[in-house]
């Protein structure tokens, strides 16, 4: 059965500013049918940047949350027994691979490593998937194209990309924000006042001045966000970072003391 095309498609265009020449590098990518991997912290717009390029170039997207427990059948599909016996079912990245679509495989470190060498034929000069179980060879549609991410921060030895992996990828590496772009994009995503636009990304960035002193990861963009849609929402800002930005990253109770603090002077 033909997958249904249009339900993948982006229909409006996504809100994205960009922060340097990322998207003139991904069209380049994209044009000579490149892998990619996206390298930033959480929430920094590393999936939004996907869903508007997809938009952009006018590609169906199709996105894949990664987990420990992913199997590469997961990816590439399995059978299925019903009442008139067994059927396959593509999974996600087949199903990308046959259609030409834009595959998206997001933390893909959370994958386990013997799930991740299944995508290895798609990103050489093969640009093709193995389908083992059903003793079929996909090629993939020329349009096609394979984007990863993931979170440097999070790399351990336990998770992290082999190198057989990471050197078949054309990467970006992304960032939270320059404040001023920050603030515009807060406001512009959610509608709020430029002045508290900025005193919330004021807050992210005295939570992401504490990630060498105990503090795993800072406030994301995506936290910021949060707090400006409940201060739309009546709630008082000091409650609101305090919900959205402060208790989400840390169970500290000198980090969150530090942090309350800084949002009770920022919004004083």
């Amino acid at each position: 059965m033909n997958p249904d095309i249009e339900q993948y498609r982006i229909a409006r265009e996504p809100f994205y500013r960009p922060q340097g020449d990322e998207v003139v590098l991904h069209e380049a990518a994209y044009a000579a049918r490149l892998p990619v991997m996206l390298k930033g912290p959480t929430g920094c717009g590393k999936s939004r940047f996907v869903e508007y390029m997809a938009w952009k170039l006018g590609r169906p997207l199709i996105t894949v949350a990664c987990n420990e427990d992913m199997t590469a059948s997961d990816l590439v599909g399995r059978y299925l027994l019903d009442r008139d016996g067994t059927r396959w079912l593509d999974g996600p990245l087949t199903t990308a691979a046959r259609i030409g679509a834009i595959c998206y495989l997001d933390e893909i470190v959370e994958a386990r490593q013997d799930t991740t060498v299944v995508i290895h034929p798609l990103t050489d000069h093969r640009r093709t998937l193995p389908l083992d179980k059903k003793g079929e060879v996909v090629a993939a549609h020329p349009d096609f194209q394979l984007v990863i991410s993931y979170n440097p921060g999070y790399q351990s030895l336990m998770k992290d990309l082999k190198p057989s992996t990471k050197q078949r990828f054309a990467a970006f590496d992304f960032d939270y924000p320059e404040p001023v772009l920050e603030a515009e994009i807060v406001a512009r995503e959610t509608g709020i006042d430029a002045d508290t636009a900025a005193r919330l990304v004021k807050l992210a960035q005295a939570a992401r001045n504490l990630k060498s002193h105990g503090l795993s990861e800072g406030t994301s963009t995506r936290l910021v966000v949060y707090a400006a849609q409940l201060i739309l929402r009546g709630i008082a800002p000091r409650a609101a970072c305090r919900t959205a930005m402060v208790r989400p990253i840390t169970d500290d109770a000198d980090i969150r003391e530090t942090l309350d603090h800084a949002i009770d002077a920022i919004f004083a």
